[in-house]
């Protein structure tokens, strides 16, 4: 019986393996007819599956979509039907290859159906998993680029520049990083003719960070009110760099009690070990 389900599992690969190899250069010339994609080598297949996946779309897979997406870095190409979609792709790829080890392995059909659905669930949970954890490295990018890229806005406006062109040189010629991506990605709406204030408060919603929410509140006032941008910007980067040594310090305080279980799990015994070892040979020569 075993062999009979390790026979059909194998049999279900190559015929989704045919699939692949047959159905690829269609795919991939419905692509070039639409449009760029993101780089993942399954795409093809997650644009087949989408028109299918978007009745089952709620608004609430929509919406976190569109809250995490941008502070993860995701391109603007996966709509939720994609997301879905490659959710479901992923699923399967689990079912079978839970499903496959477990029969490798022996178990039994109750334990074979558990792990296929145990290994679904948890590749079909693993997208979003990973979508939070990248957007919280991301946010730690974005954190340490921000005190340089308010000196090099502040530098800018000194220099005689207005706002608008001083955003533009940052945008262009700042470090490559997150925080310069989301900033020219939020500046290219303005070529579309959308308000500098809307865009701004655009940025500061898709980068996350309170360095930011409390720029562009502040750049707002000024606008109104006439202020001079140029001790705003520098008052606004000497309160990120004291913030960031702050975390700095924050971080070297944790972090011994981080380097506390290590320890204890895995040098105090080696040292008890080594220290211990030539005293319990001595007792055991003195027959003690």
């Amino acid at each position: 019986m075993t062999w009979f389900w390790l026979g059909l599992v194998f049999a279900a690969m190559a015929v989704c393996l045919g699939c692949w190899v047959l159905g690829a250069p269609w795919a991939a010339q419905t692509i070039r007819d639409r449009g760029a994609a993101p780089a993942v080598f399954w795409w093809p297949w997650v644009r087949a599956l989408a028109p299918w996946c978007a009745p089952w779309v709620t608004w609430s897979m929509r919406r976190r979509l569109q809250r995490w997406g941008p502070r993860a870095g995701l391109s603007a190409s996966w709509s939720a039907e994609h997301w879905l979609a490659a959710r479901l792709l992923l699923a399967g790829a689990g079912l079978c290859s839970a499903g496959g080890a477990a029969l490798m392995a022996g178990a039994s059909l109750r334990g074979v159906i558990a792990l296929a659905l145990a290994g679904a669930g948890l590749a079909y949970l693993w997208p979003d998993l990973r979508l939070r954890q990248r957007a919280a490295l991301r946010r730690q990018a974005m954190l340490r680029e921000l005190p340089f890229m308010l000196d090099l806005m502040t530098l800018c406006v000194e220099a005689g520049l207005s706002l608008p062109a001083a955003l533009r040189q940052v945008a262009d010629h700042a470090p490559a990083g997150p925080l310069r991506q989301s900033l020219r990605d939020a500046g290219a709406l303005e070529r579309t003719g959308v308000d500098r204030a809307r865009w701004l408060a655009q940025w500061a919603e898709g980068s996350d960070l309170p360095g930011v929410h409390s720029l562009v509140l502040a750049l707002a006032q000024a606008d109104q009110l006439g202020m001079s941008l140029g001790p705003l910007l520098r008052t606004q980067a000497e309160r990120q760099r004291s913030e960031r040594f702050v975390r700095a310090e924050t971080l070297a305080l944790q972090a011994p009690v981080k380097m506390l279980f290590p320890m204890v799990l895995c040098i105090f015994p080696c040292t008890f070990l080594v220290i211990g070892f030539p005293v319990a040979v001595k007792f055991l020569d003195a027959g003690l």
